[in-house]
C-alpha cells in the first residue's frame, strides 16, 4: 500500500450509527416494549426467550439494523477512506476527476517484403497481426516505396487492459490479412502501454492528492499527483531533490515494470510545463537504479498437514509471487526476507531456511530487480 493510502486508511474508524450492533438494536426495542407496556398496564412482564412478542420484536430489531447499516454506509461513502465504486467516482467528480478508462497496449510493426521490387506496396490502416492470443492493428496506412525492403507502422491492441503488455520483440508475428509480397510481419519493440480501468485504490489515491497539485511552488505531492495523473500505468512515484532546484523523477509502471523511453520522455515534457512546475525548477524523469537480489530458500512442512502437501505446496508459490511483487512495488523499499518468511509461514510452511535475499538497504531511487529464485521443499517435520 502506497504511503498517501497508509495515511487514509490510518484515520479515526468513523460510525454514523454510534457502532450499535444487532443485539443492541434488538436489546432495546424490548426494553422499550417492557417499559411501556408497564407505563400503561402498571405491571411487570416478563418476556422468555420463546416468547411470540419477544420473537417479533427481535424479528423487526433485525429490519431496523439492516436500515441503520444502510444508513452507516451512505454517510461513510463522502468520506474517501470509506467510498467505492460509483460514489467514489461522484467524489472524484468534485475535485474534477474522472476514473481513467482502460487503455490499449501499442507497439511498432515492421513489414517486411518477401524480395526487393519496383513498385510501391501498401499496408491497409488496420492490418492485424497476432501471436494466436492478441491481436494489433495498425493506426494508419504506410507505403513500402519501390526499392525498399520494409516499412515501420505503430499498431494498436484490439483489447483493451493489460492483456498486450510484455510481448517481447518477434512474439507477434503471424499477419492475418493477405498483402502481396510480404514475406513477414513482426513487432520490433516490446509490447506495452495496455492498463486495466483505474481501481478505486488508484482513484482515491489520486483525490487524496489533488489539493497538492494546485501548487505550482514545487510540492513534493504536486509532482507526484502530477505524474499519477499524466499515466495511470505508472505506480509508484520518488521525488528528491538532488542539488537547489533540481528535481529528480523516478518512476515505476503497473507490476513494479520499468519505465520505457516513451513513458519517460512523455512525463517529462508533461511535468516541464510550466503550468506545473516553478519556472526554476530543473525537472529530470528516469527509470530508478536497480538492485539485483536472488531468491534461494528451502520449506518445512508440519507432519500433521500431510495430507494437505499439494495444496501448501501451491500457496507456498503463491506466496512467493507475491513477495517478488511487493519487493519491485516501491522505489527505496528495501529488500526485507522477513516478509518473504511471513509470507511463506503464512501460506502453511512450518518453518522456512533462507539463505538469500539478506536485508539490504535500498536507496531513495532504486528498486529491487529478482535475478534467479531457486525454492526447494524440504519434506514433513514433526510438529
Amino acid at each position: 500500500m502506497m504511503q498517501e493510502l497508509k495515511d487514509l486508511y490510518d484515520l479515526p474508524d468513523v460510525s454514523y450509527i454510534d457502532d450499535m450492533t444487532l443485539d443492541d438494536v434488538q436489546n432495546q426495542l424490548i426494553e422499550d416494549y417492557m417499559t411501556r407496556y408497564k407505563e400503561i398496564t402498571g405491571e411487570d412482564i416478563v418476556m422468555m426467550r420463546a416468547d411470540p412478542y419477544r420473537l417479533m420484536l427481535q424479528s423487526i430489531g433485525v429490519l431496523m439494523y439492516q436500515t441503520l447499516l444502510y444508513v452507516d454506509r451512505a454517510g461513510k461513502q463522502d468520506l474517501l477512506k470509506y467510498s467505492y465504486g460509483d460514489y467514489l467516482e461522484n467524489l472524484a467528480a468534485l475535485k474534477g476527476l474522472n476514473r481513467n478508462s482502460a487503455t490499449y497496449a501499442s507497439t511498432t510493426i515492421r513489414f517486411t517484403l518477401s524480395a526487393q521490387i519496383d513498385e510501391d506496396i501498401t499496408i491497409p490502416q488496420g492490418t492485424k497481426v497476432t501471436n494466436g492470443d492478441v491481436y494489433f492493428s495498425t493506426n494508419t496506412a504506410a507505403l513500402i516505396k519501390a526499392g525498399s525492403i520494409y516499412v515501420d507502422v505503430s499498431a494498436t491492441c484490439n483489447t483493451a487492459g493489460e492483456a498486450g503488455n510484455g510481448y517481447a520483440p518477434g512474439e507477434i508475428n503471424a499477419l492475418m490479412d493477405s498483402i502481396r509480397y510480404i514475406g513477414s510481419a513482426m513487432n520490433i519493440v516490446t509490447t506495452a502501454g495496455g492498463a486495466e480501468e483505474e481501481s478505486d485504490e488508484d482513484l482515491a489515491r489520486r483525490i487524496y492528492l489533488v489539493p497538492a497539485g494546485y501548487s505550482t511552488a514545487g510540492p513534493v505531492d504536486a509532482y507526484k499527483y502530477h505524474a499519477l495523473d499524466y499515466n495511470p500505468n505508472i505506480s509508484d512515484v520518488k521525488i528528491t531533490n538532488p542539488a537547489p532546484m533540481e528535481v529528480d523523477v523516478r518512476i515505476i509502471m503497473k507490476d513494479g515494470a520499468l519505465p520505457t523511453d516513451g513513458d519517460i520522455q512523455g512525463l517529462q515534457a508533461h511535468l516541464r510545463d510550466n503550468d506545473i512546475r516553478p519556472v526554476t525548477d530543473h525537472v529530470t524523469v528516469a527509470a530508478p537504479e536497480t538492485v539485483d537480489y536472488a531468491i534461494n530458500m528451502k520449506y518445512f512442512i508440519n507432519q500433521s498437514d500431510l495430507n494437505k502437501v499439494d495444496t501448501i505446496k501451491n500457496e507456498v508459490n503463491s506466496a512467493i509471487t507475491e513477495y517478488i511483487n511487493w519487493q519491485r512495488g516501491a522505489i527505496g523499499r528495501d529488500i526485507n526476507p522477513s516478509e518473504l518468511t511471513k509470507l511463506v509461514i503464512n501460506a502453511g510452511a512450518k518453518r522456512v531456511e533462507i539463505k538469500s535475499p539478506v536485508f539490504t538497504v535500498i536507496d531513495a531511487t532504486s528498486v529491487a530487480k529478482l535475478t534467479s529464485q531457486t525454492v526447494t521443499y524440504g519434506g514433513v517435520e514433526n510438529d
